[in-house]
């Protein structure tokens, strides 16, 4: 890790003015107490009941995402960057799915490939010439940040279907503030615990027209077998809102009702976690016992708000990712204030050819591929797996991209040996509504706790860490 840009200490080992305050609070504190601290928080998070579940392992108990109890600290003007590229690259991509749900200027442009677009297996030909309420296809965003040096930071993925995480965001918060109140002390942080307000501002700002006005907004969850489902619960609470699912909704007349102990009451704003191939039995899957048959007929109606959209998928696939910055340009007429990572597309012959060349310094991902699974890091892969994704690649070219393997910022973090840096990456969470966006300062930090491991996805191992971003 040694060439890798230590967040704390800076490239010259020197302590970064951020975290002064944090070094000397891990200079007074006695060797034992983070350890205490660290199973105080792991406690806490069992009696929440914080859990995530694995698809597809053999064990697949409910499981805690491990916490780590040491902050990672951006100074005011870092985070005004991030503030204002998030902003930009939002709303660059609300744009690019009106076009392409609309009069597709950027395919008639030649800026995209058409089959990348229409051949894509998330692109949903329901929502062409679709209406949305006020434009707004994306309400709420997941933008995965890397940081590489003290200037550099790089957009790794746009979450623009149903992003997760943000109840950990919260939650860890919490947590460092009940168990470290002498470190609040001495720092001014802004704060995060606003974020219910905000997302259900942003949720009643897109309520179609003919809503009432107060929008009767619910959370719509596939069950309590998904592995997010502590997080529907815990926002559906937070928002003061119905926690649904397919069974508790019905269609009549083209307008949405919830079936309560009183009798039919219309919705107006459905916050959806399930995937669009689940939302309607009559519209996508018929096989779907999580949906609501008719859903998309009073969608397409404009008698009820999706949150995210139908289809917004073909923004946020990776390699529609690697055309961002064309995007960008095209519908804003600006230059990225946050830069892509470099990326080859195995669909184009000279860049496969040096993917292939080049596999063992590269990280492969697929196209659809989530959550750590699907990728190869050359680096840290032995002779075995390289060639087996070689393989792979060379039998379907079109469903990878590649990357140079990015020397990720570290953080300290405690670990079993005490305190020793770890690789990391930032989740901030983007709102867009009718009438503002929203970004509470922070986001939710994923940490690789395996030394050396650029992997931070919780499925894979990853922890989480409370993010503080300085007041000013």
């Amino acid at each position: 890790m040694a060439d890798c840009f230590d967040e704390m200490r800076g490239a010259n080992g020197e302590i970064r003015p951020a975290y002064a305050g944090l070094d000397a609070w891990l200079r007074d504190l006695e060797p034992d107490v983070l350890e205490q601290r660290r199973q105080e928080a792991e406690l806490l998070f069992r009696r929440i009941g914080i859990t995530f579940a694995v698809y597809g392992e053999a064990d697949s108990t409910e499981r805690l995402i491990p916490f780590d109890v040491i902050p990672r600290i951006l100074g005011a003007a870092e985070w005004d960057l991030l503030r204002r590229g998030l902003t930009q690259r939002v709303k660059a991509i609300n744009l690019y799915l009106k076009d392409i749900y609309g009069r597709r200027e950027i395919l008639k442009a030649g800026l995209i490939p058409e089959d990348l677009v229409f051949q894509n297996q998330v692109f949903r030909p329901e929502m062409n010439a679709q209406k949305v309420p006020h434009d707004v296809y994306v309400h709420i965003a997941g933008i995965d940040i890397v940081r590489v040096d003290a200037k550099t930071f790089y957009v790794l993925e746009d979450n623009a279907r149903t992003p997760s995480g943000v109840s950990y965001m919260l939650e860890n918060r919490e947590i460092m503030m009940r168990l470290f109140p002498d470190l609040f002390s001495r720092y001014r942080v802004a704060p995060v615990e606003n974020y219910p307000d905000e997302l259900l501002a942003t949720l009643k700002s897109v309520a179609p027209d003919t809503a009432a006005a107060d929008p009767t907004v619910v959370l719509l969850t596939p069950g309590i077998y998904n592995s997010a489902y502590f997080e529907h619960s815990f926002l559906a609470d937070k928002l003061g809102i119905e926690l649904v699912e397919g069974r508790d909704l019905l269609v009549k007349g083209g307008v949405v009702y919830m079936r309560t102990t009183e009798g039919p009451k219309r919705v107006d704003v459905i916050y959806r976690r399930v995937d669009d191939d689940f939302l309607d039995p009559l519209a996508f899957r018929p096989d779907s016992t999580l949906g609501v048959p008719g859903l998309m007929s009073a969608y397409q109606a404009g008698q009820v708000t999706l949150a995210n959209a139908v289809g917004t998928g073909i923004a946020d696939d990776k390699a529609i990712y690697s055309y961002m910055p064309e995007i960008l340009r095209f519908y804003l007429g600006e230059e990225p204030i946050l830069q892509n990572v470099p990326t080859w597309r195995c669909r184009d012959p000279d860049d496969l050819a040096y993917v292939l060349d080049h596999l063992p310094e590269l990280v492969v991902k697929e196209v659809h591929g989530s959550g750590g699974y699907g990728m190869l890091v050359g680096p840290m892969a032995d002779k075995g797996r390289i060639a087996a994704f070689r393989t792979r690649i060379e039998a379907d070219p079109k469903n990878y991209i590649a990357q140079p393997t990015l020397a990720l910022s570290t953080c300290p973090t405690w670990v079993e040996r005490g305190v020793a840096p770890r690789h990391i990456d930032l989740r901030p969470f983007v709102l867009t509504g009718r009438d503002a966006v929203r970004i509470v300062p922070g986001g939710l930090t994923r940490v690789a706790l395996q030394r050396g491991s650029l992997v931070v996805n919780s499925s894979q191992g990853g922890g989480t860490k409370d993010t503080w971003v300085l007041d000013t």
